[in-house]
């Protein structure tokens, strides 16, 4: 089954950090039936994460992304996932508990910001970041997974090792 990466951030275009996520991801793809067709990098605009977004979807049974999960204004992954497959966001009730939950742990009061943190669609479920306050998401439509990762390498390799990896095996 063919699969696409997408990483996101406009510091991986300008070359201020290097993606080692999709080397890394692109390793394993192979171990679980999955043809790496495509890598693809695209800095924090929305129309431009879309078109590659909407590309991947239409030709490829699996697409990965990392980045773009942070709770800042460029952190753009969940608008443009929303965007293609024509899906509102909604605050999630339990993310959003997670989170303040999170944020208590280290003593702190959550950020209004955050709140995009605990975002979904219809067609999505949270995977938890062991590592971070960024969960990830678990996206299917129409026969196809986007499944979306944090960028920070640890967080990745985490959620990748502990909880996509396992739940991809003997599914392709």
């Amino acid at each position: 089954m063919h699969a696409e990466i997408i990483a996101s951030g406009t510091e991986l275009l300008m070359g201020e950090t290097q993606d080692t996520n999709s080397s890394y991801l692109g390793t394993r793809l192979p171990a679980l039936g999955l043809e790496l067709q495509q890598v693809s990098l695209v800095g924090d605009d929305p129309v431009r994460y879309c078109e590659i977004l909407e590309r991947s979807f239409r030709r490829n049974a699996f697409t990965f992304t990392s980045g773009g999960l942070g709770p800042t204004q460029d952190d753009v992954t969940r608008e443009s996932i929303a965007a293609v497959l024509e899906e509102e966001v909604y605050i999630d009730n339990d993310q959003e508990q997670w989170l303040v939950n999170l944020f208590q742990s280290r003593g702190q009061e959550m950020p209004p910001r955050n709140i995009k943190q605990a975002w979904l669609i219809p067609s999505a479920v949270a995977i938890t970041n062991h590592m971070g306050t960024a969960p990830g998401w678990w996206v299917e439509k129409d026969e196809k997974l986007i499944i979306s990762m944090p960028g920070p390498p640890g967080e990745m390799h985490n959620m990748w090792a502990t909880q996509i990896a396992p739940k991809l095996e003997g599914r392709s």
